[in-house]
């Protein structure tokens, strides 16, 4: 029979004490700092066309979140069997439409389980690093941009004047799509400027047999 001293007696509480208050403020203190760290560089390397602001938030509160986890896990080996079957049945459907915020996400969480371990100098030095690169290799400007020009032109002839134009004035002119109809051809061209300079923009679209021509930036993703 369960008496009263025994409820007090419970590995529940007793669970209580065998966490130092210290080392959950610090741990949780460095989770928050590395995650405000990892939000700026999402900032500052985001290239999308939305930015989303409660992505940012949601890198801070996984560094923080997983590293709660993982000291709960490391101080019971019966809680991280009991986790890993927890964690097993969870599903996120939210699509990730850029590839680099998988990048991020899974930085954070290693910020969390590193931070976690003990492994402060790791997770400090780690994320300086990683957030240099990150920097550097993202915001780097490509000379070799591709541009996608749209021509709409009265006829064949036209067309060919203003491809063989389009040629001189670019590093690569590659055509991607074709459509036609009576009295319209409108072209879309793959195109690789030589220099930032868009001026022979204006002399194509004046060309004789040119209605108009638009010039986009193209990622591979989406036109604008």
């Amino acid at each position: 029979m369960t008496t009263f001293q025994d409820i007090f007696k419970s590995s529940f509480l007793e669970n209580v004490t065998s966490f130092s208050l210290v080392d959950m403020v610090l741990a949780l203190a460095l989770a928050f700092g590395l995650g405000v760290f990892i939000f700026l560089v999402y900032q500052k390397t985001y290239q999308g066309v939305q930015y989303s602001s409660s992505f940012g938030v949601t890198l801070i509160a996984l560094t923080m979140i997983t590293t709660l986890v993982i000291l709960a896990v490391t101080s019971n080996v019966v809680l991280s069997l009991g986790m890993v079957g927890a964690l097993s049945i969870v599903r996120f459907r939210t699509a990730i439409k850029e590839p680099l915020d998988i990048a991020f996400l899974f930085w954070a969480i290693a910020v969390g389980i590193v931070l976690a371990a003990g492994l402060i100098p790791l997770a400090v030095t780690g994320s300086v690093v990683i957030g240099i690169i990150l920097l550097i290799f993202v915001n780097r400007k490509s000379r070799c941009n591709p541009y996608i020009v749209v021509l709409q032109c009265d006829g064949h002839q036209s067309e060919t004047q203003a491809a063989a134009y389009l040629a001189q004035q670019t590093q690569r002119c590659v055509v991607k799509s074709k459509s036609v109809q009576q009295g319209l051809v409108e072209v879309n061209l793959e195109v690789r400027l030589k220099r930032e300079d868009t001026d022979f923009m204006n002399s194509l679209a004046q060309m004789e047999g040119v209605r108009s021509a638009v010039l986009v930036s193209y990622n591979g993703d989406y036109l604008g």
